[in-house]
């Protein structure tokens, strides 16, 4: 059993503070994620924030417009910051507010901060523009920034007591994330295409005649692009029916807090499935109301009493 702080003791105000601008970055830059964290009690919705703000200041070197050798270097100065969060060493009035909220709440909770580590050495490896021969490939990068955010995740959540299987909680955690990153690829084809950028195993392109890449509005000529998306649609759906299994392990706000972010993006891929050449001509999006509806979903309990019953059945 994962067990988390559900109270906590006198916030100073520097700390509350520096929670308040990372909750300011997650609201203002958090397109699907801050509505699941809405759904948290503050404890967790605050440590969520500072592990997103942490998260996003990686993704925008790794995203930025600076040369590759400059990335790496800031990367590695980002890596320094977390081993003195990891070693205690940010103090509570630190001029960096994201250190502080960080450091806070790994006090707090028994957050795995090495799942940080990770998504740098994964940002690396869009700096190096690396690319990805087979799904095995493209697991591993996956794995470092999405798979090791669903770890980090759980360290906030928690497991409830007595739940079953919650050793194999991490794994559904990491699974997930690997879910929601290949949704995250199949939406912004298209625009990492123009960044110069290919994470589609190249394995899979050759399959389906795609190994030319995405460079406009329409497919590749000859090829078949709808069954390319149709059939990383039926991966990503095994793998969000693989970590929804965490659902059940979850106290009731934590399940709503990854319902909510995960069913966005599973009718993220309704959508992509539908009109798979959608992402040639633009981002697929859902509107405002509709990611708000996932959330009231998510916090009435249905994907987790569905989990259940399915798990039950499997059983009898």
């Amino acid at each position: 059993m994962i067990r988390t702080v559900e109270s906590e003791q006198h916030v100073s105000a520097p700390v509350l503070a520096a929670y308040s601008y990372c909750e300011a970055v997650t609201g203002q830059q958090a397109r699907n994620f801050a509505y699941g964290i809405r759904l948290l009690p503050t404890p967790k919705r605050r440590a969520m924030s500072a592990l997103y703000a942490f998260s996003r200041r990686v993704d925008d070197i790794g995203d930025g417009a600076l040369a590759g050798d400059v990335k790496a270097a800031r990367l590695e100065d980002t890596r320094a910051l977390l081993t003195r969060v990891r070693a205690g060493e940010v103090a509570e009035d630190d001029i960096d507010p994201v250190a502080v909220a960080l450091a806070h709440a790994a006090e707090a909770f028994p957050i795995p901060l090495g799942g940080l580590d990770e998504l740098i050495d994964g940002v690396l490896m869009d700096v190096r523009g690396e690319t990805y021969e087979t799904w095995d490939d493209l697991k591993v990068y996956c794995r470092c920034v999405a798979g090791a955010i669903g770890r980090l995740s759980l360290g906030v959540f928690g497991t409830e007591p007595g739940a079953r299987g919650a050793e194999r909680a991490p794994e559904y955690a990491d699974t997930l994330g690997l879910a929601l990153q290949l949704t995250n690829i199949l939406r912004d084809i298209r625009e990492d295409a123009e960044g110069g950028r290919t994470y589609l195993p190249s394995d899979d392109l050759a399959k389906f005649g795609c190994s030319a890449g995405f460079h406009g509005p329409t497919p590749p000529e000859g090829s078949d692009f709808v069954g390319l998306v149709h059939f990383e649609v039926r991966r990503a759906r095994a793998l969000f029916a693989e970590g929804y299994r965490l659902l059940p392990m979850l106290d009731r706000r934590s399940g709503a807090c990854v319902a909510a972010m995960a069913g966005i993006y599973r009718r993220l891929l309704d959508r992509i499935e539908r009109d798979p050449e959608a992402v040639l001509r633009g981002r697929v999006s859902l509107p405002g109301r509709e990611k708000a509806y996932v959330a009231v979903r998510g916090l009435s309990g249905l994907d987790t009493r569905h989990v259940t019953r399915r798990t039950v059945r499997r059983r009898a």
